[in-house]
């Protein structure tokens, strides 16, 4: 019961913090989401630990999540991360032998999936920048089907999930989130042998991703598609409207990037901010992959933002009053919201909006 309250204002939190990141979150598909049973997200996954954030603050289901090994190295973060359902998930590049420690995980998500409570996973196995879905790991499959196999009174639903940024890295974030329809995996699996079930869960899965995200093809014509739609400034979270573009090759025309008339209000936030602002400068030069900026930007936007603001408004109340304290804090906020909500997300890019 603790737990499940931490979980609750844990997300809440995040929730709130990704709504004054965020200019705007297009969530499609809802109404697929069953209220109850057993439920698997497979997810895409383009933009590092960030795309968990957002699929989970989009759904009502308490989800459990799998993620790398490498983030449980420090007990007291793996302390916090079991303490919001995540689980390590090992891979080769962790080691052979720790591959055996993936099978206790595969245990407890069965125990989890017997509950009819839910699961996230990301069977593209990494993160990519690149706008395609790439070929899906069996690792997913075998904790659907292994699930299904001890517990036979079972139905395990698996949703895909894709998620679509505008732009990777930038500052506010434009993206879209579109829950497919539900597969029930027993049919599959009681009507085929195991091998030709996995084969047939992975297609289904990959064939609605690729409506579900943006998709283009990873061939000789990627990087002329990709420019084609960069240079005509398209929406990207438009899935459906950029995937038919991508199919029929036929692009809008070239257009200019809007001016970001709201840059002067973004210096006056950073004035406002400075200590933090400058913390994350420093930051940004050691991330080595793009994929990862956002995840860092957010988690300082979380807590040396946050705790900055809540300072300097307690300065304000001890020396000038509550209602100064109050008013503070208010328009700190208005101005945060009026230049991630209003900031053109295709305008001409700075390098000071890292």
């Amino acid at each position: 019961m603790i737990q499940k309250i931490w979980f609750t204002l844990v997300w809440s939190i995040i929730k709130l913090s990704l709504f004054f990141y965020s200019k705007k979150i297009t969530v499609v598909g809802k109404e697929n989401i069953p209220k109850k049973g057993a439920v698997i997200f497979v997810v895409n996954h383009p933009n590092g630990l960030i795309d968990p954030l957002y699929v989970t603050t989009t759904n009502k289901r308490q989800n459990h999540f799998l993620v790398r090994a490498a983030s449980f190295k420090h007990p007291i973060i793996k302390k916090i991360l079991s303490s919001l359902y995540l689980m390590p998930i090992f891979r080769i590049r962790d080691g052979i032998q720790q591959l055996a420690n993936n099978q206790e995980i595969f245990e407890k998500c069965h125990a989890i999936l017997k509950k009819k409570e839910t699961l996230m996973i990301f069977p593209e196995g990494s993160h990519s920048k690149r706008r395609t879905i790439r070929l899906l790991n069996k690792g997913f499959t075998r904790i659907v089907f292994g699930a299904l196999e001890k517990h036979k009174d079972l139905e395990v639903l698996v949703i895909p999930v894709g998620v679509t940024y505008q732009h990777l890295s930038d500052f506010p974030a434009k993206v879209s989130v579109h829950y497919g329809v539900p597969i029930a995996s027993r049919t599959i699996y009681e009507s085929h042998p195991l091998p030709k079930s996995v084969q047939l869960l992975k297609e289904e899965v990959s064939k609605q991703l690729k409506t579900l995200s943006v998709h283009i093809p990873d061939d000789h014509q990627y990087e002329s598609t990709l420019q084609q739609l960069n240079k005509a400034r398209v929406d990207f979270t438009s899935v459906a409207e950029i995937n038919e573009m991508i199919r029929t090759q036929n692009f809008p025309p070239e257009k200019a990037p809007q001016r970001n008339v709201l840059k002067p209000l973004l210096y006056l936030i950073k004035l406002n901010s400075i200590v933090p602002y400058l913390i994350w400068k420093k930051a940004l030069g050691k991330i080595k992959e793009i994929e990862f900026i956002d995840t860092f930007r957010f988690g300082l936007n979380l807590v040396l933002f946050g705790f900055s603001y809540a300072l300097q408004t307690w300065i304000m109340c001890h020396f000038l009053g509550n209602i100064a304290g109050f008013f503070y804090l208010t328009i700190s906020a208005l101005l945060i919201l009026i230049y991630v909500k209003c900031t053109p997300t295709n305008a001409k890019k700075h390098r000071e909006l890292n």
